[in-house]
């Protein structure tokens, strides 16, 4: 493969980086308000119904408002897609790789005001919003790349009188149906994947957050990918999702978000509509209960550096965050004590300032189910840390451990995504890792040891999509770490993987005989 290489983060202890992400914030600043219109074939729609993006860091200030798409808008969205397909699926994979190579390139320049636009949006902090872009970018370079060499085909056997060739082509028309966590990287990545491999498609981005996809699209366009290939649709799941995963001529429907509406897209898909003539694929990550497992030699303050970071990094409200630690009953006081003294140090503000650690959860209706979650907790554990909330500006709840929990406790087992953390003690490490499997998800975990018998057994025995060892659970990395989980954490399609593209093409086999 063409190499590729991680974009990197930048470094905000310098002042000059700091200076340029002021003025991405002041560029943001002067567009908050700024309406975005539907875009279907290239044409701009303004409708009269509109979302409107709030700053959950200050639920007065409107960060922006963009059209809602109706059920018309959707058909004419789709016909549009399967129109545009007939002549994109056909250009050479290296024109659609240079279109994501250039997009990759315009938004490197813009990469602080995406990232500023997140701090406001989606109220991430500095460090989380631009590893965010970065990612964005990563997707867009790697899939390029991985296009490249995909185009190429793979090697099969000929005899000597016959010639056998095996390659792959895009499949048709896709939904895309992203998160708010990952507002741009996700975003991004589902989107260029289906893309780049010739298929076009319908984004219907998170109400939470589409002013960064709104801004996104432009990026797309100006980048030069004709009308029609993405076409963006905000809107609900009841006027339009339903309508677009129903449709007989789509092919595919890559999604990210709730096990709930997974679950429920994945049963919908599996119908066969009148007039179809395909299975639909599915392409969908959905959640994850993650586990970090300290052993007895491990050490002790990297466990609990772990621990903290994954669990209140952006505020727990990452698939992959850690939501419980099993801690072996050695070294449980210790590992909760060195926990609670770092959670008691975070910064938790406005993620405006530079200096904040983790600001809000995105809105009232998560606000709310967190705050259930810990009352839930108050009655199943003790609550040694946290618990506080503030909806007074924002949407604000202190980062929260509890203690001494039943394996089977609700905040064990079902996904909160939000700034929880429970702790609950094992004897030995065979419990360690059953307590570790006990729930319906496998996204992430993690595991602090030195013993090697034992991280070789969670090898295979950790049953987890994406397993670490010695450090957080969260932060995977295009093109390092392939990102997806088993059981109900989704269909493990491994976005940033070198299988992921697949996905979204089909392979077939020439044969001529001689």
């Amino acid at each position: 493969m063409i190499p590729y290489h991680h974009d990197e983060w930048t470094d905000f202890s310098n002042e000059e980086n700091r200076k340029a992400f002021e003025e991405g914030k002041r560029k943001v600043e002067k567009n908050f308000g700024k309406h975005y219109d539907l875009i279907i074939n290239g044409e701009r729609i303004h409708t009269d119904q509109t979302i409107t993006s709030i700053n959950p860091s200050d639920k007065k200030q409107v960060i922006g408002t963009v059209s809602m798409a109706t059920r018309d808008h959707a058909d004419k969205a789709m016909k549009t897609a399967l129109d545009t397909f007939e002549t994109w699926w056909k250009w050479p994979a290296k024109l659609r790789a240079e279109i994501l190579f250039k997009a990759a390139a315009i938004t490197r320049r813009r990469r602080h005001e995406f990232s500023a636009t997140m701090v406001y949006e989606a109220g991430k902090s500095w460090l989380e919003a631009d590893a965010d872009t970065s990612e964005a970018i990563d997707f867009m370079e790697y899939y390029g790349r991985q296009m490249l060499e995909l185009d190429e085909g793979k090697p099969v056997l000929s005899p000597i009188d016959e010639n056998n060739e095996y390659f792959y082509q895009p499949i048709g028309v896709g939904f895309v149906v992203p998160p708010w966590n990952f507002p741009f990287a996700i975003m991004c990545g589902t989107t260029v994947s289906a893309v780049v491999t010739g298929n076009t498609v319908l984004l219907k981005p998170a109400s939470n957050t589409p002013v960064v996809a709104a801004k996104f699209v432009e990026v797309m366009e100006e980048a030069g990918l004709p009308p029609g290939v993405i076409n963006f649709i905000p809107g609900s799941g009841s006027e339009i999702g339903d309508y677009i995963v129903d449709h007989p001529k789509l092919r595919f429907v890559s999604f990210t978000g709730s096990r709930e509406v997974g679950t429920r897209i994945y049963e919908r898909a599996a119908k066969v509509q009148k007039g179809q003539v395909w299975l639909k694929k599915v392409v969908a990550e959905m959640g994850g209960k993650d586990t970090i497992i300290v052993d007895k030699d491990a050490d002790l303050d990297l466990a609990a550096e772990s621990i903290v970071k994954s669990a209140f990094g952006y505020s727990g409200q990452k698939c992959s965050a850690c939501s419980r630690a099993i801690v072996h009953q050695d070294v449980y006081d210790e590992v909760l004590q060195k926990s609670v003294q770092l959670t008691k140090e975070l910064i938790v503000d406005n993620p405006s300032d530079h200096r904040t650690f983790m600001g809000p959860v995105i809105d009232e209706g998560q606000f709310n189910k967190i705050k259930e979650y810990i009352e839930i907790g108050k009655k199943e554990g003790k609550l040694v840390v946290g618990g506080e909330d503030d909806d007074s500006k924002g949407f604000f709840i202190q980062p929260t451990i509890f203690s001494d929990l039943d394996p089977e406790a609700k905040i064990m087992q079902e996904e909160i995504f939000g700034p929880v953390v429970a702790f609950a003690k094992a004897k030995d490490f065979d419990e360690l890792l059953e307590i570790a499997n006990n729930t319906d998800y496998g996204l992430t975990g993690a595991i602090i040891s030195k013993n090697r018998q034992h991280l070789d057994r969670a090898r295979q025995d950790f049953h987890v999509g994406n397993l670490y060892f010695n450090r957080g659970c969260t932060g995977s990395i295009v093109g390092r770490q392939p990102f997806g989980g088993f059981k109900m954490s989704g269909t493990d399609a491994k976005a940033g993987g070198p299988d992921y593209l697949l996905n979204f093409m089909e392979p077939k086999t020439v044969t001529e005989s001689f």
